[in-house]
């Protein structure tokens, strides 16, 4: 890997963290207008019918394949309770502090790695895990008064896509990237046109233009990721998705008007520290010979 390539996937995973925060706040917008499943609804339906195009013009029907339905179908469905949690703490709180909340995966699929997949961690990342922790309870802050409960949300959506990483990890390296990139959104968007039925308003022009936007910012988002993850690799690049908690924190500030809470700056600030040390544990032998290379 030279320094160029792995400078593109650098930026392309910057972009997507901005592009990804545009969503979120157009989403947020949108949560105010619209019940929250039509809002995930649209951004699940346009994204597909995007990635559709795509992958039908550059793959033929290889999107449609795949010899593993049941990883693709509960790695969707942990997608969609990912958003639909994500989007219902949109509705009530900061955009910043459901941001920083959500980006609490890393801990979690520490976590559940060593429940599920039996993998064996040494004391530094089990004290990362227990510093992002409480990175989590200082943006949350339980039991205080003025303490958000729909905060609850984001914590739990972090959990449903700490599932998903988990699940798309095992498709990893697979020869089913077409599948993949399709049914990360096919499988909700499904499901979505049937639950979205009888809580359905008829939305505005404006509205309807703002998502279809949220879909279609939603797969550009996807797309960078996917273009700069082929420039390097996945677990070098992850690091650069915390961009995305300062872009949010940025766009909660100048379009909602929040006001962050200095507990909540030192919360993010130590969940994304620990985040940072448990890819660096996960990753220090293999860092030095990949940015030398």
């Amino acid at each position: 890997m030279n320094g160029n390539r792995l400078l593109v996937g650098i930026l392309l995973t910057v972009f997507a963290g901005m592009v990804f925060s545009v969503m979120d706040a157009g989403g947020k917008y949108l949560t105010g207008h619209l019940p929250v499943l039509q809002v995930v609804w649209g951004r699940y339906v346009f994204q597909t019918v995007i990635m559709t195009g795509y992958l039908s013009a550059t793959t033929g029907t290889r999107f449609l394949k795949t010899k593993r339905p049941v990883i693709h179908i509960l790695r969707g469905l942990a997608l969609l309770g990912a958003s639909v949690l994500m989007y219902v703490g949109l509705a009530r709180v900061p955009l910043a502090d459901a941001t920083s909340v959500m980006f609490c995966s890393p801990i979690v699929i520490t976590i559940l790695s060593v429940i599920f997949l039996k993998e064996r961690i040494g004391i530094h990342r089990i004290l990362a895990v227990v510093a992002g922790f409480l990175g989590v309870l200082m943006i949350v802050r339980p039991g205080v008064a003025g303490t958000d409960p729909y905060l609850l949300f984001p914590l739990l959506a972090a959990g449903a896509n700490s599932v998903y990483m988990l699940l798309t990890r095992q498709l990893a390296g697979s020869d089913e990237a077409p599948a993949t990139q399709f049914n990360t959104t096919a499988v909700g968007a499904v499901i979505l046109t049937i639950l979205v039925v009888p809580q359905w308003q008829t939305p505005t022009s404006e509205q309807m233009a703002l998502l279809v936007l949220v879909g279609c910012v939603g797969a550009v988002g996807h797309f960078c990721l996917v273009v700069g993850f082929r420039s390097a690799s996945a677990s070098l690049l992850s690091p650069f998705l915390y961009s995305q908690v300062l872009f949010s924190t940025i766009l909660s500030l100048l379009l909602f008007g929040d006001h962050l809470r200095w507990t909540t700056l030192l919360g993010t600030a130590i969940l994304i520290s620990s985040g940072l040390y448990i890819w660096w544990r996960e990753n220090r032998r293999v860092l030095p010979a990949v940015l030398d290379a």
